[in-house]
């Protein structure tokens, strides 16, 4: 691996609206090597590379490239130079061919026309100088995960690229499919191919990274060489405390006595995406669970409200055996909030009213088929009242309204009903401080109201915040239940990792 550097960023400061994301941070790249980049939730990877990569401008500092100062301040500036960046959210066509991906607004012309041999025949050439085990004539939508993943490394490398930036490449990949990727990443690395590898999972780190660069509270935490990455102390460096330490991240958990709302048993995805999932949820008990993305954990809560079907296992609420599906799920008491609220929790164009009547048909009052608007209106100002949803004005359109105040609608739809079982993924993603503080009284409160809520969450402040008892899930099963003793965040995210204290590599 060469010490030249490909790329350099010195001294970049970034904010929005006032309050500093980056400060003065340095991070650089050389040629021909895998260098990661770790940090808790909002500890400014994602701006980082945002700016890396022209979607957001630096309020100060200097990137240069190969040694020469350069300004990114597009996404086409940043392909220009030679780097590209390959999404956690992939971007491939399903209906096009591997080669009309991967040249896909660049396609070779022949009178005017595309040249669909060539296209071809340039694929391949890809294809064969780095070993992939894809077909240029192959539609996409016939290929898995880990074979899509290689088709957006290919519309890389198509743009001559010297420097891809990976972001959790391995989360929607099977372990057979992230160990190719793997050997692909060492082929590249070996043909001088920079790699910026953004991953939470630490022992991917360890196997492939020649550097680590840490980022926490928007600054430089440490940059480490390949021998000096020892777990344990990663750990530490990423939350800023010692593992053993007890302090305002740290919390004492108790188990609730109340009788068991939610009863999960041997539950197991046909996809392997989790496996032999068994506990319990008290009514009055808030059950957090944690883990790194791909866990599984949000797949086993869509599983046991019943958006996908588990190929195993029991789900029963009240002793009650349950075949889940989401209206019944609605019938018997079970409420949902998503992780993507906008995509899936509710519908922009509608107002207030509309959005908070989606699953509550089933109780508005009717006029023979129509349904009864003053009824309907009234539900959704309970909704309002409920939770000082803002503006107060049940006709105001929810696609409009603060991201906190569009996470208030969604909860606000089930609590106008009586509610046996609460589920929340990721309850305060992209929220301000002020609105988490309102959401977490209200997951308090239906505690107290004797609802069973499960949180599921990526911040590891919010986790202790608002669980009485956490269990951690790693690589699709359940490794950590945290009840009854101390915790800190520090232990949570060793088990995430599955790192033991004390253990030193």
């Amino acid at each position: 691996m060469s010490k030249e550097l490909l790329l350099e960023a010195n001294h970049i400061y970034k904010s929005f609206s006032g309050i500093p994301v980056l400060h003065d941070v340095h991070f650089d790249v050389r040629r021909g090597e895998v260098h990661a980049l770790m940090g808790e939730n909002g500890a400014g990877k994602s701006t980082l590379i945002k700016i890396i990569t022209g979607i957001y401008t630096k309020d100060a500092g200097q990137i240069s490239w190969e040694g020469k100062p350069v300004e990114i301040n597009s996404y086409q500036d940043c392909l220009n130079l030679g780097i590209s960046c390959i999404y956690q959210e992939l971007s491939v066509i399903p209906p096009l061919t591997v080669a009309q991906n991967v040249y896909l607004r660049k396609e070779p012309l022949r009178a005017g026309l595309i040249d669909y041999n060539k296209m071809n025949s340039m694929t391949q050439q890809l294809i064969d100088l780095y070993d992939f085990p894809l077909k240029p004539t192959t539609l996409v939508e016939d290929l898995g995960m880990g074979q899509r993943q290689l088709v957006e490394i290919l519309k890389g490398l198509s743009n001559d690229s010297k420097l891809l930036i990976m972001d959790e490449p391995t989360s929607s990949l099977s372990g057979k499919e992230a160990e190719s990727l793997f050997g692909i990443i060492c082929k590249l690395r070996d043909q001088g191919v920079s790699i910026i590898y953004i991953s939470h999972r630490l022992e991917e780190v360890y196997r492939l990274s020649d550097r680590l660069t840490i980022l926490r509270d928007g600054k430089n935490a440490a940059v480490l060489e390949k021998d000096e990455i020892i777990p344990k102390m990663v750990i530490e460096t990423m939350i800023g405390k010692e593992m053993e330490e007890v302090d305002d991240s740290s919390k004492e958990l108790r188990s609730d006595e109340g009788p068991v709302c939610l009863e999960v048993k041997s539950l197991t995805d046909s996809a392997n995406r989790f496996r032999n999932i068994s506990f319990q949820v008290r009514h009055g008990e808030i059950l957090g669970i944690g883990g790194l993305i791909g866990a599984g954990r949000t797949e086993i809560v869509r599983a046991i409200y019943g958006v996908d079907k588990a190929a195993s296992g029991e789900v029963l609420l009240d002793d009650e055996r349950l075949d889940p599906n989401p209206a019944l799920s609605i019938s018997k008491g079970i409420g949902f909030v998503p992780e993507d609220r906008r995509k899936q929790g509710f519908i922009p164009l509608l107002s207030t009213v509309k959005n908070v009547a989606l699953t509550n048909y089933d109780i508005i009052k009717r006029t023979g088929m129509a349904i009864d608007e003053n009824d309907e209106l009234e539900l959704s100002k309970k909704a309002i009242e409920a939770i000082d949803i803002r503006p107060a004005d049940p006709q105001k359109e929810v696609g409009t309204m603060s991201g906190g105040n569009q996470q208030k609608v969604v909860l606000g739809k089930w609590l106008v009903r009586g509610l046996k079982l609460l589920i929340v993924d990721e309850p305060t993603a992209g929220i301000d401080v002020g609105a988490k503080a309102e959401i977490y009284s209200i997951l308090d409160q239906l505690a107290s109201d004797g609802v069973a809520v499960i949180v599921v969450s990526s911040d590891l402040q919010e986790l202790l915040r608002v669980s009485h008892r956490i269990i951690v899930m790693r690589k699709g099963g359940i490794v950590r239940e945290f009840k009854d003793e101390t915790v800190t965040q520090a232990k949570i995210l060793a088990a995430m990792q599955g790192v033991e204290e004390g253990e030193k590599r």
